[in-house]
């Protein structure tokens, strides 16, 4: 790990304080970000789905039509979050996306409620729409480009740990949700439940997110800083003093949006993680649904526990391996072994089944994830990255859009999840295949750049990541 500064010595009572290069505190509070803005939205779907469609009684059509809002509201706003991002900074946008996460949370509270003009159905969307407004401003677009500016050599290895911290944050946020909108959980590998007492209800349990969200919401912002350069730094530490001594250097400097998307490694990418996310979208509405048909309505919450965990896990794996082996063979590798999890899921019925599932699905999606964003990063260069994965976000969404509503529609029309699942797993297979063929493109360098780490992760040896 590299330092901050030269050391400054020890305490007053002898200890050193150890010199920890900056980036890696923007590791941490990526996580905690993450953690937070993405976990009760997204990951944590299924428990809503489930208590809303108990309370309600909609359609799952109609219940997953929220998360497809949620994508043609990311398709909107990406390239704006992502021209933001590199205009704003990172600090900034954390600050407006998590205050304006909070309000959504606070609509969500009160869809119930007398005065509202519509029914509690279009409140329902309303409220998503906002939350997924703030999650993106607040979240992955500009915490990944924060990442990205702090780290070279081992970015993928950087936002692989961010991301093993927002699933062990998540292994505390679903059961608590869990335990609040139930009453009780599933103890995992057993078909024992852990029950609590009383549940508070979905709607309480919406309530303490907004205020956790607004809570937290300075503080976390307060420790962002959006590129080494404020703090007198280089890329992975390389102070200027140093740099001054070794003398110029070429640096790559990046592609700008416009020649990104001329690139074909820019589409493959973007359509290879639209297509691998869909079914992780449907997932993330239909498990608990799915379970509930199985009547393991109850083990909703483990079922998810255990995948975030193994993804937990693998989440660290995929960034070494991205640092270490061509990147793009590393997101085939990851994206067939979620594709084959899904395979297994359509045609489980047991509480065992749906474990295995669980296993070998959080593999892949853990392992794929830090690859999807930093082989971005790689290809395209530092300087524009917030604007390029910004773009990126509308082929991405208007793939992601289709896949819930996809999977509740079929149900409606079939009973069973079989037929969607299937196609959606397919669909995943061809989404690898794609950044299998995604080769990187050259980029231009400029010979008065200075600084001697360059600013885009080089070629590893053996060649070349939501």
């Amino acid at each position: 790990m590299t330092t901050q500064a030269p050391p400054s010595g020890g305490s007053r009572f002898g200890f050193r304080r150890p010199n920890i290069y900056y980036g890696w505190y923007i590791v941490v509070a990526t996580g905690f970000v993450m953690t937070i803005a993405t976990v009760p939205l997204f990951h944590a779907m299924t428990l809503w789905a489930v208590a809303l469609e108990n309370q309600f009684g909609w359609p799952r059509g109609q219940l997953s039509l929220a998360l497809t809002l949620t994508r043609i509201e990311g398709g909107l706003m990406g390239p704006l979050e992502g021209y933001l991002t590199d205009k704003l900074g990172g600090r900034k946008m954390v600050l407006f996306g998590f205050v304006i996460l909070g309000f959504g949370f606070l609509i969500f509270w009160q869809i119930d409620a007398g005065f509202w003009p519509v029914a509690p159905l279009y409140m329902f969307y309303l409220a998503y729409l906002v939350m997924a407004a703030g999650q993106g401003m607040g979240s992955w677009v500009p915490m990944m480009t924060t990442i990205n500016n702090w780290f070279s050599r081992r970015m993928a290895s950087a936002m692989g740990w961010a991301n093993f911290m927002s699933r062990g944050g998540a292994l505390i946020v679903i059961p608590l949700i869990d335990l609040g909108i139930n009453g009780s959980v599933g103890v995992p590998f057993t078909d024992q439940t852990l029950n609590i007492g009383r549940a508070i209800g979905w709607e309480n349990c919406a309530l303490i997110l907004a205020i956790v969200i607004f809570a937290v919401a300075f503080p976390l912002s307060y420790l962002i800083r959006n590129r080494p350069e404020d703090m007198g730094l280089l890329v992975e530490g390389t102070a200027p003093a140093q740099q001054a001594r070794r003398g110029a250097a070429v640096q790559p400097q990046g592609l700008t949006a416009q020649q990104a998307v001329r690139t074909p490694a820019f589409w493959l990418i973007a359509v290879g993680h639209g297509m691998t996310s869909m079914i992780i979208l449907a997932i993330f509405t239909h498990l608990g649904l799915l379970l509930k048909d199985e009547g393991l309505q109850e083990y909703a919450g483990t079922v998810v526990i255990l995948y975030t965990i193994m993804s937990m896990f693998a989440q660290p794996l995929g960034g070494y391996i991205g640092d270490r082996f061509p990147k793009r063979i590393g997101l085939f590798v990851f994206t067939t072994i979620q594709a084959s999890a899904v395979v297994l899921l359509t045609f489980s019925s047991e509480l065992w089944m749906f474990y295995s599932f669980a296993v070998i699905f959080g593999i892949g999606f853990g392992g794929r994830n830090p690859l999807t964003t930093s082989i971005r990063g790689e290809y395209f260069g530092r300087g524009n990255f917030g604007k390029i994965l910004g773009i990126s976000t509308i082929p991405m969404n208007g793939l992601l859009l289709i896949s819930s509503p996809f999977a509740g529609y079929m149900y409606d029309w079939t009973g069973t999840y079989t037929v969607a699942f299937l196609v959606l797993a397919g669909f995943n297979y061809a989404g690898g295949v794609c950044f299998l063929f995604a080769k990187r493109p050259q980029i231009p360098t400029s010979p008065e750049a200075t600084p001697s780490v360059p600013t885009t992760a080089p070629a590893p040896a053996a060649g070349d990541d939501s």
